[in-house]
C-alpha cells in the first residue's frame, strides 16, 4: 500500500478546505446543534459543583470604563457577539427587500401579516396571564414576540425532509420579519437614557462604512474599525449596541454594480457572474455568526440554577414564566395562522397551493420557539442575574421546548403524508 499523501487533498488550496467548513456551519441542523449544545452545557453547569466557576467566569468584567465598555462577559457576548448576529440578519433583510420575496407586495403581504400576528398575540397573551401581578412584570411583554430562526429552521431540517419547499420559504420569510419587528421593540421600548449627541456622531462612522462599501472595499481592516466604533457609539448612546449591526448591514449594497460586485462563478458562456456585497457578507459572516456568536451568547445567558424540583416548580409558577410559556406556545400558534387566515379571506389571497392548513399549523408552533432574542429582550426587561431574569429562561427554555415538540411531531406526520406521495409524483412527472 503506498503511503504517498493523496494528490486531490494535497493540491486542494486552504480556501477550498474553508469552504467545506463553511458551507457546514450554515447548514440548518449544524447551526441549530451548536445551539443546542451551548444551552445544555450552560444548565449542566449552572447546576452542577462548577455553578460558582461559571458565574464568576459569566460575570468578570474587562474593558476602558471611559467609553462605558466595562462590560461583563455575559454583557459582552449580548452585546458585542449579538451584534454580528443581527449584522447578517441586517444583510439578509435588505436582500429580501431588495431582491427577496419581499420586494413584491403581493408575495409579502401573507408572511409579512403573519410575523405581525405571530409578535402581538403573545405579546397580549403575555400582558393578559401577568396582569393580575402588574408592575414589573409586565415590562416583559416582547419577549415571547421573537421567533429563533436557527432552531426552527432546524427542526424543519430534522422532521420535514420532504415538506414542500413553499413552507420552509413562507417560515424564512417570516422569521425576516419577525427578527426586522424585534430589532424595533428593542430600539423604540427597550432604550434607556438615550444621548441624543452620541446617538449623531455614530452617523459619521456608520456613513464612512457605506461609502466605503459602495466603493466596493472588502478590506476587513478598513470595514472592521469603522464598524466597532459605529458599534460603540451607538452603545454609548443608550441604544442597545446590537442595532448598530442592522443598521451596518442595512446599508451594505445587494444589488452588484461595476465598483461594489463579488465574482462568484462562470455562466453558460464564460462569462463572469457578480452578487452583490450584501449577499458576499452574508455568506463570510453567517458561519462566525451561527458557529461563534449565538453559541456563545446562549451559552452565557440559557446557564440558569433551577434549584431542583421545588425550585423548577417555583419558577414555572411565576406569572412571568406563565405568560412566556403561553404567549410562546399558544401566541404564536394562534397568531400566526389565525391572521395568515384573515388574510387568505381578501380576494386574490391564498396560501402557496402546495400547502396544506395543516401545514401552517406545524410551521406555526415550530416559529414558537423563541430562544436567543427572547432571552435577550429578557435580559433588558429585568437585568441579567436577576430573580425575574432566571424565571425569564425557564419559561423560555419550557415554552420553547413545548413549542418545537408540538410543532415537530406535526410537521413529522405531514413529511410521513408527502414522503408516501413521491413515487405517486414521479410517476406523474414521467
Amino acid at each position: 500500500m503506498s503511503h504517498e499523501p493523496d494528490d486531490t487533498f494535497r493540491h486542494q488550496q486552504p480556501h477550498s478546505i474553508w469552504r467545506g467548513i463553511n458551507q457546514s456551519l450554515k447548514q440548518d441542523t449544524v447551526g441549530g446543534a451548536l445551539l443546542l449544545g451551548a444551552t445544555v452545557l450552560a444548565l449542566i453547569l449552572a447546576n452542577s459543583p462548577f455553578a460558582a466557576f461559571y458565574e464568576s467566569v459569566r460575570d468578570v468584567t474587562f474593558g476602558p470604563e471611559a467609553l462605558h465598555l466595562n462590560l461583563s462577559v455575559g454583557s459582552w457576548a449580548a452585546d458585542g457577539l449579538l451584534a454580528i448576529f443581527f449584522f447578517v440578519v441586517g444583510l439578509e433583510l435588505k436582500e429580501e427587500f431588495v431582491a427577496g420575496k419581499l420586494r413584491s407586495p403581493r408575495t409579502a403581504i401573507l408572511p409579512i401579516a403573519a410575523a405581525i400576528g405571530g409578535v402581538a398575540v403573545p405579546a397580549l397573551i403575555y400582558v393578559a396571564v401577568v396582569s393580575s401581578v402588574g408592575g414589573e412584570a409586565l415590562s416583559g411583554w416582547a419577549i415571547p414576540a421573537a421567533t429563533d430562526i436557527a432552531f426552527a429552521v432546524a427542526v424543519i431540517a430534522v422532521v420535514g425532509r420532504n415538506l414542500p419547499p413553499a413552507l420552509r420559504t413562507f417560515l424564512l420569510t417570516l422569521a425576516v420579519v419577525d427578527d426586522l419587528l424585534a430589532i424595533s421593540i428593542i430600539a423604540i421600548f427597550y432604550t434607556d437614557d438615550l444621548q441624543p449627541f452620541i446617538l449623531l456622531l455614530a452617523i459619521v462612522p456608520l456613513a464612512l462604512f457605506a461609502l466605503a462599501v459602495q466603493r466596493g472595499v472588502r478590506s476587513i481592516w478598513i470595514l472592521l474599525p469603522l464598524g466597532l466604533v459605529t458599534w460603540g457609539l451607538v452603545h454609548a448612546s443608550g441604544i442597545h449596541a446590537t442595532v448598530a449591526g442592522v443598521l451596518l448591514g442595512f446599508v451594505v449594497p445587494v444589488i452588484a454594480t461595476r465598483r461594489a460586485r463579488v465574482e462568484v462563478g462562470k455562466d453558460a458562456a464564460g462569462e463572469p457572474v457578480y452578487e452583490g456585497l450584501a449577499a458576499h457578507f452574508a455568506d463570510k459572516w453567517s458561519s462566525v455568526s451561527s458557529a461563534i456568536a449565538v453559541p456563545i451568547f446562549a451559552f452565557f445567558a440559557a446557564g440558569v440554577a433551577v434549584g431542583g424540583l421545588t425550585g423548577l416548580g417555583e419558577a414555572l409558577g411565576d406569572p412571568i414564566a406563565i405568560g412566556i410559556i403561553a404567549g410562546l406556545v399558544l401566541g404564536k400558534a394562534i397568531g400566526i395562522t389565525g391572521t395568515t387566515f384573515l388574510v387568505t379571506r381578501l380576494p386574490g389571497l391564498a396560501i402557496d397551493s402546495t400547502l396544506k392548513w395543516i401545514d401552517i399549523i406545524g410551521m406555526a408552533f415550530v416559529a414558537g420557539i423563541g430562544f436567543t432574542v427572547s432571552l435577550l429582550v429578557g435580559e433588558l426587561s429585568f437585568g441579567a442575574g436577576s430573580e425575574s431574569d432566571d424565571h425569564v429562561k425557564v419559561g423560555v427554555l419550557a415554552g420553547s421546548l413545548i413549542a418545537a415538540v408540538i410543532g415537530g411531531v406535526i410537521l413529522n406526520i405531514r413529511n410521513k403524508h408527502y414522503t408516501r406521495m413521491l413515487p405517486q409524483k414521479v410517476l406523474q412527472e414521467k
